[in-house]
């Protein structure tokens, strides 16, 4: 779903005053980046005068970083998808991105966390000998949790992609050298303090890092060193950080959020008759409960800063791309999957145009104000799907990798060919 926060004072009216435009795109795992990407997708396909490349901010946090670096950085969403979705022929081709890169185990954590273990044991043993009545030897040896790996799997794998994928013509790893402004959100460890790169100060900080630290999940990825600091999701603290594109100017800031609380009653009121395979959320266990408790929880402290915004930055317009509540498809679907990538977001892209055709009355006038415009034809042509539309935009890939990928094309026509050839003959 979408939402406006409409606010009654007007624009500026003067003609060359520039009205200021921002993305911002909330965390949310492999599957927010997927979501995302569907919805950027619609937006760039239906919304006439807006150019994603073009916007005066972005700012992204979590997985949304990932995307806002990219589109910053002059890739298209369409190449977005290439890269992150489309990657059935990655084994060959080396610019889409692998999920074993996110999968590679933090080899290097385990071996130093595994190292102290002798110390820690000596350690703990003295403590309970020398004072055996002072404390169990439960709370003896609980520094013993020290060894436990501070990260699942090795996000440095992460960075390395982004500084190959930032480091062709025309693009760039440096937050100063970009053509317009972008913003990268992550936590201080130690400190608990948002800190946002890009920003004054914490400029000087490659992208690539940057975005390495705004996505690094606690439990899931260590977290990331940077001067002498360590850095964590940035979502901990906020879902969206749109205050950042509003206190830059922005005076219209699209966001987009992929997570929100399921309400199982209103999936099977929609379901009618189709609703038996919708259970109740206890049933799906631990990863159940924990989903839409952390889901309910980031996005009910969005929606309270959503309606912050509204009193504090009265010239502005923020409009919300989000699921719908009784979304069962995105619910269910595990939050670090990778094999349904092309389906979360081709259902982000259907919800999305969809979304937009309904609610077109709503947003048209909001839009008018910068001159953007809604092509109700393409959200009316029910045949468009990102197969049969997303290849046919311009790409801005490197020209040696098009070159290389039409020519893997070119193989695969010949292979396939002869391979047709060799059964006819048979």
């Amino acid at each position: 779903m979408s939402s406006t926060r409409r606010t009654k004072a007007p624009l500026p009216t003067s003609a060359h005053a520039k009205k200021k435009i921002a993305l911002a795109l909330a965390g949310g795992g492999p599957l927010g980046a997927m979501y995302e990407i569907g919805v950027l997708l619609a937006l760039d396909e239906a919304l006439d005068g807006l150019d994603l490349n073009n916007m005066d901010i972005y700012v992204g946090v979590s997985a949304g970083s990932f995307i806002t670096a990219g589109l910053a950085n002059q890739l298209t969403p369409a190449d977005i998808y290439r890269l992150f979705i489309d990657n059935e022929k990655s084994s060959k081709r080396s610019g889409a991105l692998k999920p074993e890169i996110f999968l590679t185990p933090a080899y290097r954590e385990y071996f130093r966390r595994a190292s102290s273990v002798p110390a820690l044991i000596w350690q703990a043993f003295l403590r309970y000998a020398l004072r055996p009545f002072e404390r169990t030897p439960v709370e003896a040896f609980a520094s013993l949790f020290r060894a436990i790996p501070a990260g699942i799997f090795d996000n440095e794998a992460i960075s390395k992609f982004l500084t190959e994928t930032f480091s062709h013509s025309g693009r760039t790893n440096d937050f100063r050298k970009l053509k317009h402004k972008l913003y990268s959100v992550a936590v201080d460890l130690d400190t608990g303090k948002a800190i946002t790169f890009g920003a004054p100060g914490f400029d000087h900080v490659p992208i690539s890092k940057a975005v390495q630290a705004s996505a690094a999940l606690p439990g899931l990825f260590p977290p990331v060193e940077i001067d002498g600091h360590y850095f964590v999701d940035g979502a901990l603290k906020k879902t969206l950080n749109a205050s950042l594109a509003l206190e830059d100017g922005a005076q219209l800031v699209l966001c987009v959020n992929p997570l929100v609380p399921f309400d199982a009653d209103a999936a099977k009121r929609r379901a009618g008759n189709n609703s038996a395979h919708i259970k109740k959320l206890i049933d799906g266990g631990l990863p159940a409960v924990l989903s839409q408790t952390f889901r309910t929880m980031i996005h009910s402290r969005m929606h309270v800063g959503l309606e912050k915004y509204v009193n504090k930055y009265k010239d502005a317009e923020v409009v919300l791309f989000e699921p719908a509540s009784d979304d069962a498809e995105v619910f269910f679907t595990n939050l670090f999957s990778y094999a349904t990538r092309k389906q979360v977001c081709e259902h982000a892209y259907q919800r999305t145009r969809a979304d937009l055709l309904k609610r077109h009355f709503e947003l048209e006038p909001v839009f008018e104000k910068f001159s953007i415009k809604i092509n109700l034809d393409i959200l009316r042509d029910e045949s468009r799907t990102l197969d049969s539309r997303v290849f046919k935009r311009g790409a801005k890939l490197p020209v040696k990798q098009r070159l290389a990928d039409a020519t893997l094309d070119l193989v695969d026509a010949i292979v396939a060919l002869e391979g047709a050839m060799q059964r006819r003959r048979a």
